[in-house]
């Protein structure tokens, strides 16, 4: 009993220092301009992908509403200032679409991760890999594809405004999000066996 009490506390302190992590992180990327179009480049999903993996659906989804929440006050305050152009046409539309993605951006990791991994935890490294590079690289897929999907349901009218004479395609896949999802893609590549290696170690901790 006492041990599955120091489980559970050990548990909620990793959560707390990943959520920290993600508050950080996404300051910092708020902080640093576009690469492309309005959309801030994310370095926050590393920790909602390690967290996902560690604690599963919820850890996944508490993780990923931090980040939605932190992507939520960046919007209000003006540090995004693509979002704040959102949240000044229809707050609570803005709402909706950082916490939705958020979340999302968590659970999804999780599944796929279980999914691809297996039940069994005696799985060569091999196949935990490929279950983290799945994990990792759904993140930025469902974060901006729910972001592009909230945009042309949510904010129609504000998205062709913002792609003016362009093509509305091109400007989504080029100009809003699609360059700074690339980027995002890449970082998670390259960062992939460092997640596969803190979730070892974590997990080795536990035992």
């Amino acid at each position: 009993m006492r041990e599955s009490q120091n489980q559970k506390i050990l548990r909620l302190v990793q959560l707390a220092m990943l959520a920290a992590l993600v508050v950080v992180l996404q300051v910092i990327s708020a902080l640093i301009p576009p690469v492309a179009g309005a959309v801030s480049i994310t370095f926050t999903l590393v920790p909602v992908v390690v967290g996902a993996i560690l604690f599963g659906v919820k850890g996944g989804a508490i993780l990923g509403f931090a980040f939605g929440l932190i992507v939520l006050i960046n919007c209000i305050t003006g540090l995004d200032i693509g979002g704040n152009l959102l949240w000044s046409a229809n707050p609570f539309f803005t709402a909706i679409i950082c916490f939705i993605k958020g979340v999302m951006a968590g659970i999804i990791p999780a599944l796929l991760y279980k999914a691809v991994k297996g039940k069994s935890e005696t799985v060569g490294n091999g196949r935990k890999f490929v279950a983290a590079l799945v994990a990792a690289l759904s993140a930025p897929i469902v974060n901006t594809g729910l972001f592009i999907c909230g945009m042309f349901l949510l904010f129609n009218d504000t998205l062709y405004a913002w792609a003016g004479d362009t093509n509305v395609i091109t400007y989504v896949l080029v100009g809003l999000a699609g360059i700074n999802f690339l980027v995002e893609f890449l970082i998670n590549i390259i960062l992939t066996p460092a997640i596969v290696r803190i979730v070892e170690v974590v997990k080795k901790n536990k035992k």
